[in-house]
């Protein structure tokens, strides 16, 4: 302490030379929610620039460079620098434009014959990761509900845009994971997006199990793709919608439970699941009159159902998990 009311922080002199923070430079200090201060060059708080360079061989297999490009995107940099030695060849240019077009936000800035710089454009606080939570749980909705009708009504037209859907859920997936890991790099981003990292995490594990969910959605249509003529009883098909209401019904009272943190519905949605099991077993007696050629793809659609479910009481289980992080809350 120095005076009647001002205080001295010492800071390492180790850290100081790293950050070539010189004599006079301001610094800001920022309190988190545990009561830590940190200390920070970034006084305005605007979006600290994040380059990767990353220079490939032209011979890198196309699948490794479009994976390593979607890594570099949900790491959270704002540009992406790709270059090579030799002329860039036509099916790394190819794999740029579809990654370009899988994901939300990053754009051609720059192109040579050997290098390409691609710069994110998208404003982390025009896409709030409560819309894109709310927006892949529509989606992914929709997507069970279409997948199991077309099972049931045998159209090759509504399989495939289940399928296609999926891409959608993807790059509001990538988009969290990305804005997550900005808000880890970036404290100054957390508080203009009103969000801090504990309360971040939940949202980008509900995020994960919905992204799951719509996967199971594209394996039943998958299934359902490989019996479009085959002879089903109706009786399966009706037990078949039965399970499937139940753990939709399942995954809305749990995503609800979340944004409402309601931990007696979080509850509930976890002890409704148990109470399907002996339709499930039902279905499953009735495969075996089925010749196995389409017993297989029914017992498959029914096992994504059954996950589909199970991961919504996985949600409704962070939602507790979530809610007791604090120190007050009522029941």
């Amino acid at each position: 302490m120095t005076g009647g009311s001002s205080y001295v922080i010492t800071l390492p002199k180790d850290w100081v030379e790293s950050t070539h923070i010189k004599k006079n430079d301001p610094l800001g200090v920022i309190v988190q929610p545990d009561g830590t201060l940190l200390i920070t060059r970034n006084t305005t708080g605007d979006q600290v620039s994040r380059i990767k360079n990353l220079e490939v061989e032209t011979s890198i297999d196309p699948d490794l460079f479009l994976r390593l490009l979607i890594g570099i995107y949900i790491a959270g940099y704002t540009a992406i620098q790709i270059t090579t030695k030799d002329r860039m060849t036509g099916i790394i240019r190819m794999k740029l434009r579809e990654f370009s077009n899988m994901v939300i936000g990053p754009e051609f800035i720059e192109e040579t014959d050997t290098s390409v710089l691609i710069k994110d454009l998208l404003n982390p606080l025009e896409m709030p990761i409560q819309n894109s939570l709310k927006r892949m749980f529509v989606i992914v909705k929709s997507m069970h509900t279409d997948a199991i009708d077309a099972f049931i009504a045998q159209d090759p037209g509504m399989i495939t845009d289940v399928i296609d859907r999926d891409n959608d859920v993807d790059r509001l997936f990538w988009l969290i994971a990305r804005q997550t890991n900005m808000i880890l790099h970036n404290v100054h981003l957390s508080r203009k997006m009103n969000m801090n990292i504990s309360e971040m995490l939940p949202h980008f594990q509900v995020a994960r199990i919905i992204e799951r969910v719509g996967d199971h959605s594209v394996r039943i249509a998958l299934n359902a793709k490989k019996i479009l003529k085959a002879d089903i009883p109706h009786e399966i098909q009706s037990h078949i919608r039965k399970v499937s209401e139940g753990a939709l019904n399942t995954f809305e009272k749990s995503v609800e439970s979340f944004f409402t943190h309601d931990l007696k519905k979080a509850n509930k949605t976890i002890e409704y699941m148990h109470n399907l099991e002996d339709s499930f077993s039902k279905i499953n007696t009735e495969l075996l009159s089925l010749p196995v050629n389409v017993a297989v793809p029914i017992r498959n659609i029914t096992d994504s159902i059954r996950r589909s479910g199970e991961y919504s009481a996985d949600i409704a289980e962070n939602v507790i998990n979530y809610e007791m992080m604090f120190e007050k809350k009522t029941i």
